[in-house]
């Protein structure tokens, strides 16, 4: 399916979908782990966050899942996990992505400084 009929992802959902991808997590994993790969240069707020999933689960892209249990685990967390529609639109907007960066440094290597 194209990327266009999959629609594009902003970049905070991006990064949500991204570390969604390994394994389903609750809300503040998710927060921590996309702070943690982007070295703080993306922070997810609750308010913004739990938009993002609300958002995301109504294009069906994630859905909630079981706990997956544990000593840590707190019955009051909801997890959430993608859903295949939600692993196919990441990889479309990764390979999307891909591209992009590959003419710019195409467009790069070939023009001319200051021109």
């Amino acid at each position: 399916m194209p990327t266009e009929e999959l629609g594009s992802l902003d970049p905070k959902s991006f990064h949500v979908m991204v570390v969604l991808a390994r394994k389903p997590m609750h809300g503040y994993a998710i927060r921590q782990q996309v702070e943690a790969r982007t070295d703080g240069a993306v922070r997810l707020w609750p308010a913004t966050l739990y938009g993002l999933l609300a958002s995301l689960s109504e294009r069906g892209l994630i859905q909630e899942a079981s706990s997956p249990g544990g000593p840590d685990d707190d019955p009051r967390r909801r997890y959430y996990a993608l859903t295949a529609s939600g692993r196919k639109t990441l990889a479309a907007e990764a390979a999307r992505l891909e591209e992009l960066a590959r003419l710019a440094r195409a467009n790069l290597a070939t023009g001319k400084a200051g021109a």
